[in-house]
C-alpha cells in the first residue's frame, strides 16, 4: 500500500516556532517519526511538505493512479483553501486529516476544516501519534475496501 503523507505551511518550523503548542520537536524528527511508524505498519510512504497552496494541490493530483491514500496535515490551509478540498475530492482516495494540537480547541477560525470535508477521519491533538493513528486508520481501511 502507497501513502502520500502531506504537510503543509509552517510545519517546517517545527521546534522554532509557537514552542507552547508545538513542543521542541523538529520536522526532521517528524519526518523520522511518521517514516518508522509506517515501516511497522508495511506501508509504502512519501512525505512531502511545502508552504505553497499550489504546490499541494498539485501534489495531491500527482497522486492519483499512484497512491493508494493519503494523509494530510493541511495547517493554516485547513481553514481556508477550498483548492485543496477541491483536489482531494477530484482525486477521491481515501483520506485523513490530522493536527497536532487539537484546533477545536484553539481560535474560533480554527473551527471549519475545508479538507477535512473531503476525508473520511480525523485525529488531533495527539502531537506526531495522530500520524501514526492516520496511518493504521488508512490501512485498515484500504484491507478492507
Amino acid at each position: 500500500m502507497k501513502v502520500l503523507v502531506i504537510n503543509g505551511p509552517n510545519l517546517n518550523m517545527l521546534g522554532i516556532r509557537e514552542k507552547h503548542l508545538y513542543g521542541t520537536e523538529t520536522y526532521a524528527d517528524l519526518e523520522t517519526f511518521i517514516r518508522e511508524a509506517a515501516k511497522r505498519l508495511g506501508l509504502d510512504i512519501e512525505l512531502f511538505q511545502s508552504n505553497y497552496e499550489g504546490a499541494i494541490v498539485e501534489k495531491i493530483q500527482e497522486a492519483y493512479g499512484v497512491m493508494d491514500g493519503i494523509v494530510i496535515n493541511p495547517a493554516a490551509y485547513t481553514h481556508t483553501s477550498v483548492a485543496i478540498l477541491d483536489a482531494l475530492k477530484a482525486v477521491a482516495l481515501p483520506a485523513v486529516e490530522v493536527h497536532l494540537t487539537d484546533v477545536s480547541k484553539r481560535e474560533p477560525f480554527r473551527q471549519v476544516s475545508y479538507a477535512g470535508m473531503a476525508c473520511r477521519a480525523r485525529f488531533m491533538g495527539l502531537g506526531f501519534e495522530g500520524y501514526e493513528k492516520a496511518l493504521e486508520y488508512l490501512k485498515e481501511t484500504l484491507s478492507g475496501d
